[in-house]
């Protein structure tokens, strides 16, 4: 009897000096990976080799935390890479400008120039001066819009007499480049929710988008559909491509498309900013070479 308890005792040391030896193994290639995935060289998940079930949890947990570091790194890299985008688009929008005015300037100094030149070459740097002046602004605004410094009320605000408002303001410049302009203004539209100054914002930039970019005609509609207020610009862009309007809210690529020192897009991006943190909706859509941008607007 004695002798099978000491086999039985011998059999059991023998199992755990096998576990402590795999786990122990384990624990290395553990801290192996660890340090691999901490240098940079592999992205594979902890793995032990044999069943343990306390070291199955404590490298469950590790996976984890490590997935959640790499997610953090990548969030990090697209980052940086975004802020790196940012500082080329802000730089290269704001030296197209100011090298015309510089060399304006120097024009300027010429003792022969006559009369006419130089009021046509100061009429030029004070265009490009409010060009400048436009493009920090909308710079400024958009960055504190996006980070939270933009204080937005929730107030009932009456849509179809802003738009009217808006539309009796642009309406001489439309006609000046030629825009025939149609307007449908649903009567008695019911008020939506929003800040009163971000809406005029939404609708001036959205007027000043379709006479920069639009062609021939510009159509403003204006109903309620579903409990909602529904607001359509239409334009043609017989120019445009599906590729831009689908991404005509991304400010990096209208940026990138639309480098002729007139606008950077950003507009657009102010647009689509303010409108999601009122809590509404909007989009963009280019059909049979009409583009249209809609947004549906929660009423009271």
């Amino acid at each position: 009897m004695q002798t099978a308890i000491i086999v039985i005792l011998a059999v059991l040391c023998a199992i755990l000096l096998v576990d402590l030896f795999s786990l122990e193994r384990g624990l290395r290639r553990g801290k192996r990976q660890i340090k691999e995935q901490m240098e940079g060289k592999s992205t594979a998940r902890l793995t032990i080799p044999c069943p343990n079930a306390a070291a199955e949890e404590l490298f469950q947990t590790v996976n984890q935390l490590l997935e959640l570091r790499q997610g953090e790194a990548a969030d990090y890299r697209r980052k940086e890479l975004d802020l790196r985008r940012q500082i080329a688009d802000v730089s290269h929008d704001l030296r197209t400008p100011l090298t015309s005015i510089l060399g304006y300037l120097q024009l300027l100094e010429d003792d022969a120039l006559s009369p006419e030149k130089r009021r046509e070459y100061l009429e030029v740097i004070r265009g490009r001066a409010a060009m400048l002046q436009t493009l920090i602004t909308s710079f400024y605004d958009l960055s504190r819009i996006e980070g939270g410094q933009w204080r937005l009320e929730r107030e009932p605000v009456d849509l179809g007499r802003e738009l009217a408002d808006q539309l009796a303001m642009a309406y001489e410049q439309l006609e000046g480049e030629g825009i025939r302009v149609e307007v449908s203004i649903q009567d008695k539209l019911p008020p939506v929710w929003g800040d009163r100054k971000a809406v005029v914002r939404v609708l001036s930039n959205l007027l000043t988008n379709a006479y920069k970019h639009g062609s021939d005609y510009l159509s403003v509609r204006a109903w309620e559909e579903d409990g909602s207020v529904v607001t359509a610009f239409s334009n043609g862009a017989k120019d445009m491509t599906a590729e831009d309007a689908f991404y005509v809210f991304d400010r990096f690529y209208t940026a990138d498309r639309t480098r002729s020192g007139q606008n950077t897009g950003l507009g657009m991006a102010i647009v689509k900013a303010l409108i999601e943190q009122m809590g509404h909706r909007v989009s963009a859509a280019l059909k049979d070479g009409e583009f249209t941008v809609t947004v549906v607007w929660k009423r009271v």
